[in-house]
């Protein structure tokens, strides 16, 4: 007699401006899906995309200063449904100005019947100074009435000040990593290591075998 088990299900709903959190969501997902887990995954797009780099210094400070304060940017319609079931959900995506991105801000404000009554597991692409994102995020998903696990946190490995200029220059449009660049001494290297991606998938391996055991832990955190 043969005995049918239902399949695990993750959504991931997950962002990203440079291009970093989104390999880290592949990552993820594929270290899940080695185990047997269906993944979803979704990435969110903005009605008006954002240009990866601005372009200038200006460009750059003004969007410091208006995700300071919170600002959304309106987002495409989803293809997942509200109703489905899933075991997990994880949101992923960068932290913007010590905040949540502006276009997760918009998916908390438009979908939250995504996250009620479900399990959110939060991964944070970030330069660093994520605890104020992850606060925020947690109150977000408690008054929604789900449950906020983690953070996974992947943060830029460089020392600072450098990796906060890096990340800077980075956006506006100049490459500071380049051997040109005088700033590339002290700042060799944009965003994640391959390690950090490696690692990433690894995560998802983990995840995999916790949802297989049971609810994800409360507790359950990765700060490499």
């Amino acid at each position: 007699m043969s005995v049918y088990l239902k399949p695990i299900r993750v959504l991931i709903l997950y962002y990203s401006y440079s291009g970093q959190s989104s390999v880290l969501v592949r990552r993820l997902a594929s270290g899940l899906g080695d185990e047997g887990v269906v993944v979803h995954q979704e990435r969110i797009c903005p009605l008006h995309p954002l240009r990866f780099p601005l372009g200038s210094i200006l460009k750059t400070v003004r969007l410091m200063l208006t995700t300071l304060f919170r600002r959304r940017h309106p987002i495409e319609p989803l293809e997942v449904a509200d109703g489905e079931p899933w075991d997990l959900v994880i949101l992923g995506g960068p932290t913007w100005s010590w905040n949540v991105s502006g276009p997760i801000l918009s998916l908390l404000d438009s979908r939250p019947q995504l996250f009620r009554g479900r399990p959110v597991l939060a991964l944070i692409s970030c330069r660093g100074y994520w605890s104020s994102h992850w606060r925020y995020l947690r109150r977000r998903l408690e008054r929604m009435g789900a449950t906020p696990l983690g953070p996974l946190v992947f943060d830029h490995p460089q020392a600072e000040p450098w990796r906060t200029l890096g990340v800077f220059f980075k956006i506006a449009g100049i490459a500071p990593e380049r051997s040109s660049s005088p700033l590339s001494h002290f700042y060799r290297h944009f965003g994640h290591t391959p390690e950090q991606f490696e690692a990433a998938q690894q995560l998802g391996r983990q995840l995999a075998a916790h949802l297989k055991a049971g609810p994800i832990p409360p507790d359950f955190k990765y700060t490499p």
